[in-house]
Formats: C-alpha cells, structure tokens, sequence
C-alpha cells in the first residue's frame, strides 16, 4: 500500500453524538436518504413522526409538487431536527467517544466502530476515494449539513483487518447495546465506549493506520469537506464515519439494463457479442460465479457470457469486469460511451437478484439486461491507491448505514 502525500495529525477521533434515545431509537432508525425517491419515502414514514426520514428527506411533509432542493425544504429538515430534540426523542451525548456499531441478521455480521474522520485526512488522500461524485448531488448535501448544522449520514470506511482492534471492539460490546433498531431486515445496534483507557486504545489502534478507504459516501464526505472549508473550528474538521474492517464488508453486484439495442434485431446483438464472448443459453437466470463472467437476458431468454478477451492486467480501472462490459459491449454495440450521463442505461443493486434485471425487460420498458459478477474490495483498494476513479455504479454495499441512530453535531 502506497504512502499518503503528507500524513495529518490524525485520521478519526471521538465525538459526541446526537442520538436517539433507547426507546425511541426504533421508531427514529430509517434507511439512508438516497436510497428511495420521495414516494417510497412517504410510504415508509407512514404515520411515524419519529422518523428521521422526517429530517433527511424533509420533502415528504411539504406538497407533492415540491423541489426537494428548494430551500423550504432544508428550513423544514432543520425544524423538524430541532422538535425531534426539543421533544427528548433525540438527546446528545455529554462527552466525547467512539460507538461500537453492529449490524446483522441471520446469515451475516459485521461490527464497525463509528467515529469523527478527519477531513484533513480525506483532502489530503489518506482518507481515499474511488468515485467521482455529481456537483449537484453534493451540492444537496452541503445544504443539508449547513441546515441542520449536523452530519446525519455517516460514511461508510473500511480499514485493513486490524485483530487488535476487533478484539477490543468485541469486549465493549458484550453488553446489551444503548441502541437497537431493525431497518430493511437489518438488525443495528450500538454500544457507547465509556471508558477512558478504551477509548485512548481505539485512538491509537485506529490512527496508526496508513490509509482508510471510503466504502459508501463519497457525497457525504465530499460536502463535509467544503462545509469545513468555510467555517471554523475543530469541530467541522471531522465528518460521520463508521469503518470496518474490509474483510468484514461484503460489495454485491450492480447490475444494468438498457433501453434499446442501437438499432441491432436480437440475432446480430447476439452475433456482435460472440467477437469477444462464448455465449450460451442458460435454462435459468444467471448470477455470475467469477469474474469476466456476465449473464445477459435478452428477450425472455437468459444467456452465460464468458469473456474471450483479457483486460489490461496492470490498469486497475481497465481489469475491472464493469469496465470490461463497457469497453467490450456498452460502448461499441450499443453506443453507450458515458454510462454516467446516457439516459439509455439504468443501473439496479444486486441486493434485488437476476430477477428485477428480467423484469425491467419482460415489462418492455429495457431491451437487455446485464448481470455482473461483485467488484472486489482489494480491486476498489487498487483504484483508490492509484488515485483514480471507477466507473459509476461500480458497487453495491450491503447492508447499508442507518440514518438517525447517530450524527455528528457542529456546533
């Protein structure tokens, strides 16, 4: 692993949360605000005024019509905060510390440590990242922050396996949690680390680290950086963060969908793809078992792709099977040549199997589907240590970080 420009004085440090209350910790607990579209949203709040969905898509308690970025819309995120607070559903904590921060259900586990991550840390690249994010998108959450005066959505980090660390993390966490919440058939829970010495431990533990790498967040973390660039004072220096380990963390496929053939009939698609692929039907849906290994659904039929041409081995970009499909299929059969941008293509979570990839399709809506195998999360590391970026929609974490079980205070 490569070294960081200029090392700063520190990476993550201890923070006092806003927080909610044990027994309300339930009804607060809501899915990351990016996650759904307004409608969903709604949906999901119901009749729950304890939602902090209340605050992170404040839109759901203003007309129908409109503009979630309309400036009544951060007035309402940062009123509706502020009686969440004033009515004790939320409290702060009176000093500093680290969280331990579970999350599981029957078939995984993994456990984090929530924290305040340096932004000193992140613009200097020892905090790194590996996308590129959208000007408005960040812009969004910049107005968020500075409304409430808060980061309410953490970050998701990942650091090396550190046994150590882990060891520790589990000998804090051997009593019933603070918080408890399930969002989406995740169970999170959450323990305070009180003590001094133990909290000193995770300091020293957690910044002898070289580097951390940004899992999920890249917005977040972007617009807590030029939040920090205009204010003063340590405590904008620091931006919501929960790291895990990266072996602990699991990244599920992100799959895509396209709207048309660029003028192709199903049989010359099928022709083109056979110059770089053996393709063959397959008498299920496909979810691909190793790399360069694609399934492809094309008018009710699903196929196996197996790449005949190998990537460039030493571009960390180029090798990876997102950038394959691009350069092999997306960009020269279908004219697909910004993935980001072109209208033409969708993107759908593995989190939602091969099916929702046939189902776009059959509803005649896409004309091809492509399912893909999971990036590696020693491929993201080799991105984000050569300083570049991967394609968009790269990588699906799974689970994700609960909104309102913890953020971060700026004042």
């Amino acid at each position: 692993m490569s070294d960081s420009p200029s090392k700063t004085p520190f990476l993550v440090r201890p923070f006092a949360a806003l927080r909610p209350t044990p027994e309300s910790a339930a009804a607060v607990a809501a899915p990351p605000y990016d996650v759904m579209n307004v409608a969903e949203a709604r949906v999901m709040a119901g009749r729950n005024e304890q939602s902090f969905l209340h605050v992170s898509r404040a839109e759901i308690d203003l007309p129908d019509d409109t503009d979630p970025y309309s400036a009544a819309v951060y007035a309402r995120a940062r009123d509706n905060l502020a009686a969440l607070e004033a009515d004790k559903v939320l409290i702060r904590d009176s000093a500093p510390t680290y969280y331990v921060y579970r999350i599981s259900n029957a078939s995984h586990t993994q456990t984090g440590i929530a924290l305040s991550a340096s932004v000193s840390a992140y613009l200097d690249n020892t905090i790194r990242r590996h996308e590129q994010t959208r000007p408005a998108k960040e812009t969004d959450r910049v107005r968020q922050i500075e409304a409430v005066n808060a980061g309410t959505g953490p970050v998701m980090l990942v650091h090396q396996r550190d046994c150590e660390l882990s060891k520790l993390l589990l000998a804090a966490s051997v009593s019933a949690p603070l918080l408890e919440a399930c969002v989406d058939g995740w169970e999170h829970r959450i323990w305070a680390i009180e003590d001094a010495t133990t909290i000193a431990s995770v300091s020293a533990l957690m910044n002898r680290h070289e580097v951390l790498y940004i899992a999920d967040g890249h917005h977040r973390s972007a617009a807590a950086a030029r939040v920090a660039a205009t204010r003063h004072g340590s405590a904008h220096e620091g931006f919501l963060a929960v790291s895990f380990p990266a072996d602990a963390v699991t990244i599920l496929d992100y799959n895509r969908v396209v709207r048309d053939l660029n003028g192709l009939t199903n049989t010359s698609f099928l022709a083109h793809l056979g110059r770089d692929f053996d393709v063959t039907a397959a008498d299920a849906p496909v979810r691909p078992a190793a790399p360069l290994r694609y399934g492809l659904y094309l008018d009710g039929q699903w196929y196996h792709l197996a790449a005949t041409r190998a990537p460039v081995d030493d571009d960390p970009v180029a090798r990876l099977d997102v950038s394959v499909l691009d350069a092999l299929v997306l960009a020269p059969h279908l004219d697909i040549r910004d993935p980001r941008h072109d209208a033409r293509i969708d993107f759908i979570g593995g989190s939602r199997g091969p099916q929702a990839v046939a189902e776009r399709v059959d509803s005649g809506e896409m004309a091809v589907g492509f399912t893909l195998f999971p990036t590696a999360m020693s491929d993201l590391m080799a991105v984000a240590d050569a300083g570049l970026n991967m394609p968009p929609k790269s990588t699906w974490f799974e689970p994700k970080l609960a909104d309102g079980l913890l953020s971060l205070p700026l004042d």
